[in-house]
């Protein structure tokens, strides 16, 4: 018998130490829920449940993702309907002014609401915003992640939606200062349809005309007229000689109203001035009621509005010399200006006339990241003070509704795809997660039932262990006897 050894003792202890960690393992998932605790437990295991815990995580928040992203594309089109709504009621404004029923107030009133509901069309541009970041101002390049990994995502713009970049924006003209040419003294009554820029006044004489002469009575040699009629009307002039010398004027009387009216006799000095700048010189054989007779024609001017291109607005204006103002440029357009000289003034002159100032209306400026430097600016409506204007109207603001329309057809198209994918996130989500349990949760009712058995068998082995420990006591036995 030996008792330094006690080879049943070492047995059942061996035994009890294996039942216990065994027990404790079946324990710990008893109490965690989850049948992988640590890599030893399953190491394949752990490795595709932690993959599938990323992915079920990234699942949610990108069906969190893709609300958020709805939400920015309902607020968005939600600015766009009262946007369409405005340029509705613009439209019909413009409807109502193309008809020459409505007076220049009229027109000025209607303006005065469509300058307004342009401004309100800017202003929704520049403050629809969400999250801080403006979603109408031109801007936007969003990118939306709506999947659990790299490059699952989806990208949206959104164009300006400013007055200006929908073209039913107009500039603020004043009159500036300008170089006077060609006698022009000022500018005035400026319309609405000019554009930012430098314009030139051209303006053509037509030189005073002596027409064909006429001649009645026996004179052997022709009257020479000459200089420069400076009348302010056409006019049939005639000399009649009223006394005369070895067939030489030495009196006549004038008239400039082809002899309705006839001045008192002058005494006649070759090349004399006859009036209005004509000069007479009387031939020979001239005899007592002798008459002369010429067509004049009176100084008119051309005058054209043109660009800083040379491409004329509207038609050429004839003005005539007593005229002291004239409207050029295009009236059907409202691009116009008066200009003002004195009478007789305007010289044959081509020169610039920088009296037009404008302040342009102006889109947004975006920087980096869509982030808004410079708000978009609206100084006033699209033009309809005149049934021309009125008229072009229309067909800008429908290529305008079209164009909203057309944004908020994507952003709707936007709204249905994201309802779908947030239907499909929900669904994978829960599908993976199923998977993922099924390899990292615990069978709670087959793990009782082993924890059970490796409990008993714990019990048992722990009885043995005392059992076998009395095994050295019989050898006080021998030493007894």
């Amino acid at each position: 018998m030996i008792i330094n050894y006690n080879s049943m003792a070492s047995n059942a202890l061996r035994q009890l130490n294996v039942n216990s960690g065994q027990q404790a393992k079946s324990m710990a998932k008893l109490s965690s829920g989850l049948r992988i605790n640590s890599a030893a437990d399953d190491a394949a295991g752990l490795a595709i449940s932690e993959k599938m815990k990323g992915q079920i995580r990234g699942l949610d928040q990108a069906s969190r993702n893709a609300q958020d992203g709805q939400s920015l594309v309902q607020t968005a089109e939600g600015a766009l309907s009262q946007t369409t709504d405005i340029l509705q009621r613009m439209r019909e404004l413009a409807t109502q002014s193309s008809s020459d029923t409505n007076t220049t107030s009229d027109r000025s009133n209607i303006q005065q609401e469509v300058d307004q509901l342009a401004k309100e069309i800017t202003r929704i541009s520049n403050t629809t915003e969400f999250n801080k970041q403006n979603l109408l101002a031109g801007g936007l390049n969003d990118t939306f992640q709506i999947g659990a990994n790299a490059g699952q995502n989806i990208q949206l713009n959104i164009g300006a939606m400013d007055a200006q970049s929908l073209g039913v924006a107009g500039n603020a003209i004043g009159q500036g200062a300008f170089t006077a040419t060609g006698g022009v003294t000022s500018v005035s009554n400026l319309g609405g349809g000019l554009t930012a820029q430098t314009y030139k006044l051209t303006t053509t004489a037509t030189a005073s005309a002596i027409g064909t002469e006429g001649h009645t009575g026996a004179a052997t040699t022709a009257a020479t007229f000459g200089g420069t009629y400076s009348g302010v009307n056409d006019a049939n002039l005639i000399v009649k000689t009223t006394g005369q010398a070895a067939g030489v004027p030495t009196t006549i009387q004038v008239s400039f109203d082809n002899g309705q009216t006839w001045g008192a006799n002058t005494n006649y000095t070759a090349g004399m001035n006859i009036g209005n700048g004509v000069t007479f010189t009387a031939g020979t054989g001239y005899n007592t009621n002798d008459q002369n007779s010429v067509a004049l024609t009176a100084s008119k001017y051309t005058a054209q509005l043109k660009d800083s291109s040379g491409n004329g607005i509207g038609a050429v204006v004839n003005i005539a010399n007593n005229q002291t103002s004239a409207v050029i440029g295009d009236a059907s357009t409202g691009s116009t200006m008066q200009i003002n000289f004195a009478a007789g003034g305007i010289t044959a002159a081509t020169g610039n006339l920088q009296a037009v100032t404008v302040q342009s209306s102006t889109a947004a400026q975006t920087g980096v990241g869509g982030v808004v430097t410079t708000q978009a600016n609206t100084l006033k409506g699209i033009d309809v003070s005149s049934q021309g204007a009125a008229n072009n109207a229309l067909t800008t603001i429908d290529t305008a509704i079209q164009k909203v329309s057309d944004q908020r057809a994507v952003l709707g198209a936007y709204s249905n795809r994201l309802d779908y994918t947030v239907n499909n996130l929900t669904t994978s989500s829960q599908n993976i997660s199923d998977a993922q349990s099924r390899i990292a949760n615990v069978d709670m009712a087959k793990e009782m039932m082993t924890q059970s058995k490796y409990s008993v068998l714990a019990q048992a082995a722990q009885a043995m262990l005392a059992q076998a420990n009395q095994q050295p006591q019989q050898v006080l036995q021998l030493l007894r006897g």
